[in-house]
Order: C-alpha cells, then structure tokens, then sequence
C-alpha cells in the first residue's frame, strides 16, 4: 500500500511538472539551445497531505496549515531556524541551514552541504508549529541527489546510471538569462538574483527594486522554469553561517 501511494505521488508530481513545462512557448538558451520554458505552477500549501523526508508521512505539504486560533502568533525566524537543525540532524551532520525566508504562507529554508557548500535541499516549515516538509516542486521533482528521484528518497538516480552531480548543461549564468525571461515575459518589472546551485537545477530570489519578493527554479538540463507559487507575500529573511 505504501508503495503504491508513493507511485501515485511520483506519477502526480510527473504529471504536474510535463503540464508546467507546457504553459509558455519553449525558449532559446544563450548558446542556441532550445529549452521547454514553462511557468511551472506547482501545487498549493497542502495538496495532497504527507509530507516527506525524515518522518515522511506525517506532515503537511507546501508548509502550510490553516490557523483557526486568532490569538495564535507564528514562530520566530530563530525558532524555525533550531526546526530545521533538528530535522537536519537525520543526516548526520553533513548538511547545514543557509538561510530562512519568512513568507505570509510559510517559512522558507535553503539547507547547503557542509563539505562541498553546494545548495542540497530547500524546506517549508509551518509558521506556526514548526513543522518541516521538503518543499515541493523542483525540489522534489528536479533535485538528483535528495529529492524523490534522487538517491535521497527512491534509491536511484534521476537520471538512470549518471551520478548526481551540480555540473550541469545549463550554466548558472544561463539559468540567470533563462530566469529573466521569463519575468520579462509573464513578470515584468521583476529582476533576479544570482543562481544557487542545487543537484539539478538552480533557484533564483527574484527583485522588485532590489528587494525579495519571491523565487523560482531552472532546470540545470533543459532550463525549464518553475515559479514558486505557493508562499504568499515575502516578508524578511536572514543568512545564517
């Protein structure tokens, strides 16, 4: 039975992730190469319920759960930063919080290698109990070390016999041109940051003026771009060491 639920999960995100691709007219890359420029869409806070990672099936997904206390107050950035440690203590010591982005939804965490600094993981946590769930979207779907095709979750690599690896087809500098498109195209008026690298693809803080406002991902082999849609409005955020 549970393998089964987790085909139906695979096969959903699949699903999702060829229809993101399709929404807008593919594109070219900076070298000639053309790429399925999506707009990525992705699921909402709570989809499907059950979250995955270290205690896989209990949690919600996209990070997000209703709050019907009205004198209820969200955690702190602080507070959702000692979360996360906790739920990075399942791997052993090899993965480290780089940031922690506060959104009207939920908490966003970017989760680097410790060894190598290369971006392993992005996280959504509960604003107000604190609990983490791998984020949706790229992060599970394009991820090829800790996502749901990754060595990380299926015991396989994403793309059959090769190891997952952060060198990939599409440069950083690439994914950046990609990324500006495509705001230039569905988003105007918006700018991006520089590419993190994660195993298999990239994310990008995207600019209103200078300042956060959101985030979407390129796909590091076919620069498919998938916006974040489910975090509501940026509120602050902060870099930890």
């Amino acid at each position: 039975m549970k393998r089964l639920y987790m085909l139906g999960i695979v096969l959903a995100m699949a699903g999702l992730s060829v229809l993101s691709s399709c929404v807008v007219p593919p594109g070219v890359l900076p070298n000639g190469q053309s790429y399925p420029y999506g707009r990525g869409g992705g699921m909402g806070p709570g989809m499907m319920g059950g979250g995955m990672g270290p205690g896989m099936m209990g949690g919600g997904w996209g990070g997000y759960s209703p709050n019907t206390n009205p004198n209820a107050k969200p955690l702190t950035i602080d507070q959702v930063a000692d979360s996360v440690q906790r739920y990075l203590n399942a791997y052993g010591g090899k993965l480290v919080l780089a940031e922690v982005m506060n959104f009207t939804l939920n908490y966003y965490a970017e989760v680097e290698e410790k060894d190598t600094g290369i971006h392993a993981m992005e996280l959504l946590i509960d604003k107000y109990t604190g609990q983490v769930s791998p984020e949706i979207g790229p992060n599970m779907m394009w991820n090829t070390k800790y996502g749901m095709m990754g060595g990380g979750m299926m015991g396989g690599g994403y793309y059959a016999g090769n190891s997952p690896t952060a060198s990939m087809s599409v440069t950083p500098e690439q994914a950046k041109s990609v990324a500006q498109q495509y705001l230039d195209t569905n988003l105007p008026g918006l700018t991006v940051a520089e590419a993190d690298t994660f195993y298999g693809y990239y994310t990008l803080h995207i600019l209103r003026n200078g300042q956060v406002e959101g985030m979407l991902s390129v796909n590091g082999y076919t620069g498919a771009v998938w916006y974040h849609s489910w975090h509501g409005a940026f509120i602050d955020m902060k870099e930890f060491e």
